[in-house]
């Protein structure tokens, strides 16, 4: 009996398209660098590194007297309370935005929430904070309402995403019940968005403590105040302990935001 000669092996098919969109994008790339007219060989010059070298020392060592250290802890609550703020007050208004813009009011409340929400987030938060220091003035309150702002369009959008990929047979089970509108969406839909809602507002407040900071440069207070005034005097080694507290208090928000959502994962799950 003849041996069935082997099937010949199929060659995958290529994918045109990704690769021209590769392609495309390394264009953009090379031509970005081109006409930017960028020297990247210019940042390994000997007197490059020697200026980088010297900058990076005047950073040693950091500013740990007491009463600089005071005053950076001080900064340090200030700019925690302006993200904790801030994340909270834009996760009431997430909340209350995520109901038209999920459809519960009718499509034009839909198309208008949803309207207001990328309004919200297209301004960047430097932004919302140039803004706000010209509307409120100098100082804490400018930055709560900058991430307020910006923040509100991002939960808001999440929330409502969150909302209507919810199951809706609770829901349904309880308007089919007798229940109220109200009280079918507290029972219903909220207890299976909560954890989710929660998950994207810790998220949240943890790149807002980052931004908070970063607000101090336009006048909101904070850290970011106190690093702007040192570098711009040239206090190297004030500027190196702001810089620090700004780490430690990253890594905490982070470590302790990231615990929290995993035990709020694993009692969804």
């Amino acid at each position: 009996m003849r041996a069935s000669a082997p099937a010949p092996a199929v060659r995958p098919a290529r994918n045109w398209a990704g690769m021209a969109v590769l392609a495309g994008v390394l264009a953009a790339v090379v031509a970005s660098f081109a006409w930017l007219a960028l020297d990247l060989r210019a940042l390994f010059t000997a007197e490059a590194l020697a200026s980088m070298a010297h900058f990076v020392a005047e950073f040693f060592p950091p500013d740990l007297s007491p009463a600089f250290l005071a005053k950076v802890g001080w900064g340090t609550v200030q700019t925690l309370v302006v993200s904790a703020l801030g994340t909270l007050m834009a996760f009431a208004a997430g909340a209350l935005m995520a109901l038209p813009a999920a459809g519960r009011w009718g499509l034009p409340a839909r198309a208008a929430a949803r309207f207001i929400l990328n309004l919200l987030r297209s301004v960047p938060e430097l932004v919302w904070g140039v803004l706000m220091v010209l509307l409120a003035g100098l100082g804490p309150f400018a930055g709560v309402l900058a991430l307020a702002l910006h923040t509100s369009g991002v939960l808001g959008r999440l929330f409502a995403e969150a909302l209507e990929n919810a199951p809706p047979a609770p829901e349904q089970a309880l308007r089919l019940g007798g229940s109220g509108a109200a009280a079918a969406l507290a029972y219903g839909s909220l207890p299976l968005v909560w954890p989710q809602w929660l998950a994207y507002g810790l998220y949240r407040w943890e790149m807002n403590i980052r931004m908070a900071a970063a607000l101090g440069f336009v006048g909101a207070g904070g850290l970011g105040q106190m690093l702007y005034f040192h570098l711009s005097l040239f206090q190297q080694a004030q500027a190196a302990t702001v810089i620090g507290a700004m780490f430690v208090l990253v890594v905490l928000v982070d470590g302790g935001s990231a615990r929290l959502r995993r035990t709020l994962v694993a009692a969804q799950a």
